[in-house]
């Protein structure tokens, strides 16, 4: 995701995207037991579907 927005700082993508959209329930952790782990991935949840979905009929 931080490659396909052009962003290099790892530090400015978590704070300024990748948080938000956990917090507001548009992705979840592949591995929620294990948030630090070098295999984690994240998922869009049925709500991230809906908001792209909505933000696409713009």
């Amino acid at each position: 995701m931080q490659s396909a927005l052009g962003l290099k700082d790892r530090k400015s993508f978590r704070e300024r995207y990748l948080g938000p959209a956990l917090a507001a329930g548009l992705i979840e952790m592949t591995l929620p037991s294990k948030p630090n782990s070098r295999l984690q991935k994240y998922r869009l949840r049925e709500k991230g579907r809906q908001f792209l979905a909505d933000q696409a009929n713009k």
